[in-house]
């Protein structure tokens, strides 16, 4: 962190450049509580929308989408943590809500399942078992910021696809 970080981003700074409105979630990382949570809570509807509208093309597509997704996050987020002095910033929460895209693709659309997601990712983003927590500090720029949600991802569906082996 530099002396000029930026510490709470304002509406004008995300409006400011389109990197910035995009690693900052829309909006969503401008919320004083939990900014990764609420991006992840904004994968909901992302992943609603785009599932649907891509829906005619295949899963293939969507995976397709959330690769690009992740691409533009690596520019954006870079961008982003230069401009506010901190590289991986708290409000920068593009990485949750395309990491968890990949979850809910892969997730088993019963409620019960789609919480277990969320939860199951936030628990894994949050706490960065190793190697994430590895990743995060070894990697970093856009690439850094976007990889260890990917990690999050994976535990989370490896931990899904263990709970569905156990419990059926």
């Amino acid at each position: 962190m530099n002396a000029n970080a930026i510490l709470r981003p304002t509406a004008g700074f995300m409006l400011a450049h389109p990197a910035r409105f995009i690693a900052l979630g829309f909006g969503t990382g401008l919320s004083p509580f939990a900014p990764g949570t609420v991006g992840t809570l904004l994968g909901f509807p992302v992943y609603w929308v785009a599932s649907d509208l891509l829906a005619p093309y295949g899963p293939l597509a969507m995976l397709a989408l959330i690769a690009a997704m992740f691409l533009l996050g690596v520019w954006a987020c870079a961008r982003t943590g230069r401009d506010l002095g901190i590289a991986d910033h708290s409000g920068m929460n593009w990485d949750e809500i395309v990491a968890f895209q990949l979850v809910l693709l892969l997730a088993p659309p019963a409620w019960q399942w789609q919480a277990f997601a969320f939860f199951g990712f936030r628990f894994f983003d949050v706490v960065k078992p190793p190697p994430i927590r590895q990743v995060d500090a070894q990697l970093k720029g856009g690439l850094g910021v976007m990889f260890d949600d990917i990690l999050a991802a994976f535990y989370t569906l490896l931990a899904m696809a263990v709970c569905k082996a156990v419990f059926g």
